[in-house]
């Protein structure tokens, strides 16, 4: 089981990560907060102080179109907040 599948990389997450050292990634659904915090320790080398996680529900979006009214919506997914111990950092965009 993958428990990191990406990083989550947005104005909110990069605010979060310069200010109070924390860095979002989306995980796997059925990852706990210890497996969590294991991963991102053996990944990234760095010590881990503290994981939130959450359950982004998905969102229905409607348009118009010439066939009539399409509705779908947006994947569900969760979300896991990592505090890292002060002086140390994830390189995000070193793999890319």
């Amino acid at each position: 089981m993958d428990i990191l599948v990406k990083p989550i990389i947005t104005e909110k997450a990069t605010n979060e990560s310069e200010l109070r050292n924390a860095f979002t990634f989306a995980v796997n659904r059925n990852a706990n907060k210890i497996q969590i915090k294991e991963a991102v320790e053996s990944a990234y080398g760095v010590t881990v102080e503290g994981v939130r996680t959450l359950n982004v529900i998905p969102k229905i979006k409607s348009r118009y179109t010439k066939t009539g009214m399409v509705t779908g919506k947006t994947s569900a997914y969760k979300k896991a907040i990592i505090k890292v111990a002060e002086g140390e950092t994830i390189d995000l965009y070193s793999n890319l």
